[in-house]
């Protein structure tokens, strides 16, 4: 109800020279009689619309006892006190009701549709969190569920994710995503065709929302490509999904039932030399290690580790990248780290003793080994953390040194600049 219902009772007031307050009357009483299926017949309900604001609002009369036998035709006299402290036993309170029948009827609807898209107008933000407007019901895009850099203003529409549906004291809360993985498989789905007729199935996803995804896809039919399927025609397909998520790179790689090959082909681009599946640990999670070609490692890893994450989450599986050349190092006779080697290790900053001992036994056992293993490898050392930047660039630095000390003292004495 608003005031537009307002405006339009007057004027056919006015156009039938009817009284207004009898058309009131009369729309209040046809919506009382369309709500008995869920007030029930019970004739101790009333509904009355604001002649200002067109609000609906819906009233019942309980009868005030000692002990309730309906809760729908009476109340308790310790309730009826807490709302009216001069409430006396067989009295009769009118009371205003928050209409949980609607509410009811808005939760069943939208019960059944979490793990599907909703398309919604945005109604407002509060404090960063999106309220759409999804039908008669309102629904909540939390700030983590939103694509990094998005930005909402009222009206706008968008499409998200259902992710949670439940009730609660107000009313349904509907929850929705737009990082989710299984947003980006629904958008497969609505997207592709041969998706939404089974020819083609989505087997897994896995993203980091906004910046870059990978997705698993397998064909039901030999003769159909389930890659070529994906991309479309010059990419028009993959293009719109792409453009939906704000540009996030996608990666569509073809599914396979063989862990080997999966994980082989998870870290496309990257061309693999083999992969080595290992049996589960105790929790359950099987692992794999993955050899490269030396020009291979920096791309299968990925920027700041990126391809290695996603290809992990995509198979499941603990995923440890070598080069052909680290493997090769490890199966020669091993050789001590030298004294010199280990202190300037010490020598950066964030390496103390313990992180020294986990780096040589990753190999990287010197300024010089970081340096020449790069910085994505560096990275990958769990317990390394968030001080791979600042370890490497003192490598860098310790390693520079060390060569420019070194050229200098092979050159000969008379051709020295003097400092």
């Amino acid at each position: 109800m608003n005031r537009e219902l307002i405006t339009v009772i007057e004027q056919i007031g006015r156009e039938k020279g009817i009284d207004k307050e009898i058309l009131f009357e009369a729309l209040e009483s046809a919506l009382l009689s369309a709500s008995r299926k869920t007030l029930g017949a019970s004739d101790n309900w009333r509904m009355h619309i604001d002649r200002k604001s067109g609000d609906l609002r819906v009233y019942c009369r309980k009868k005030v006892v000692t002990d309730v036998a309906d809760d729908r035709q009476e109340i308790s006299l310790a309730d009826a006190k807490a709302l009216n402290a001069d409430a006396e036993l067989d009295d009769e309170l009118e009371l205003e009701q928050e209409r949980p029948p609607q509410r009811e009827g808005i939760y069943s609807e939208f019960a059944g549709k979490e793990g599907q898209i909703l398309r919604g107008i945005v109604h407002r933000i509060e404090k960063r969190n999106v309220i759409l407007e999804i039908g008669k019901a309102e629904a909540i895009l939390p700030e983590r569920e939103q694509i990094l850099g998005e930005r909402y203003n009222p009206g706008d529409r968008i499409r998200a994710y259902v992710l949670e549906v439940r009730r609660t004291a107000k009313g349904p809360q509907i929850s929705l995503s737009r990082t989710h993985p299984g947003y980006l498989a629904r958008l497969f789905q609505t997207e592709i065709p041969e998706i939404q007729e089974g020819i083609v199935l989505v087997k897994a996803t896995a993203r980091e929302a906004g910046e870059r995804a990978k997705v698993a896809v397998a064909s039901t039919k030999r003769d159909v490509d389930p890659i070529g399927a994906c991309v479309g025609l010059r990419g028009t397909r993959i293009q719109v999904i792409s453009r939906e998520l704000r540009g996030e790179k996608i990666d569509i790689i073809e599914w396979s039932h063989d862990p080997a090959t999966f994980v082989a082909r998870a870290l496309s681009p990257a061309k693999v030399s083999s992969v080595t599946i290992h049996e589960a640990d105790s929790e359950g999670q099987p692992s794999a290690t993955v050899i490269v070609p030396d020009n291979q490692l920096s791309l299968a890893i990925g920027k700041k580790g990126q391809n290695a994450r996603l290809a992990a989450k995509l198979t499941g599986m603990r995923i440890d990248i070598k080069s052909e050349s680290e493997v090769e190092a490890e199966h020669s006779p091993t050789e001590p780290v030298a004294v010199e080697d280990r202190a300037a290790l010490e020598m950066l900053p964030g390496v103390d003793g313990a992180l020294a001992e986990v780096l040589v036994a990753a190999g990287l056992g010197s300024p010089g080994a970081i340096v020449r293993a790069g910085r994505e490898k560096l990275g990958l050392v769990v317990e390394v953390g968030d001080r791979a930047d600042a370890i490497y660039t003192a490598a860098e630095k310790l390693v520079a040194a060390h060569r420019a000390a070194q050229e200098a003292k092979a050159m000969p004495e008379g051709d020295q600049t003097p400092s």
